[in-house]
């Protein structure tokens, strides 16, 4: 295989990609079949840099994983190891925002391409139990049950802003404008 027949990424710039790829092999983004398209002009590139790809079903399991145990383990396991800690009902709320944030931010990080929704959707599947279990748990630090859905609404937000910062740092800067 020759470099000259290799495709570039026009997301990262990486120039090794085999001829007929679909995705490219350093980040991941969707490789455009220059020759039958024609290059694309600058300006569509970098607007579509941080756009999501599509939706990834894996990614979405991925996602869901690693909320529902970042979850697991931290608010509602880490108490049982560390007697001191007491995440029950609205202080566990506040626990899983950041919770969320570092789990979006890991995805993010790790997943090829721009997916930064299928974090978003799978912190609402966990926060729907996580914040019933906090609702049920409380006994002292009590909140009335909408301040929970806003701290979990919050939370997911807060997914959100994380995936995206993670797929910015997977990304790394835009390429530089070059002049043709």
């Amino acid at each position: 295989m020759a470099d000259a027949k290799a495709t570039v990424c026009q997301n990262c710039g990486f120039k090794k990609n085999p001829p007929g790829s679909a995705r490219c092999a350093s980040c991941g983004a969707k490789l455009d079949d220059l020759d039958k398209s024609g290059a694309k002009g600058k300006s569509e590139d970098a607007d579509r840099r941080y756009q999501q790809d599509g939706f990834s079903v894996l990614w979405f399991g991925i996602a869901f994983l690693v909320q529902a145990v970042l979850t697991g383990a931290i608010v509602f396991g880490l108490p049982f190891v560390i007697a001191k800690l007491f995440f029950e009902g609205g202080n566990g709320m506040l626990v899983c925002i950041p919770v969320w944030f570092i789990g979006g931010l890991l995805v993010g990080m790790i997943s090829p391409g721009r997916t930064f929704i299928e974090p978003v959707l799978a912190s609402i599947l966990v926060a729907i139990p996580a914040t019933v279990l906090l609702v049920q748990t409380q006994t002292v630090h009590t909140l009335p049950t909408f301040l929970y859905l806003i701290l979990a609404a919050i939370g997911v937000l807060f997914t959100l802003v994380g995936s995206y910062l993670g797929e910015r740092i997977q990304l790394g800067p835009a390429p530089k404008p070059t002049d043709s």
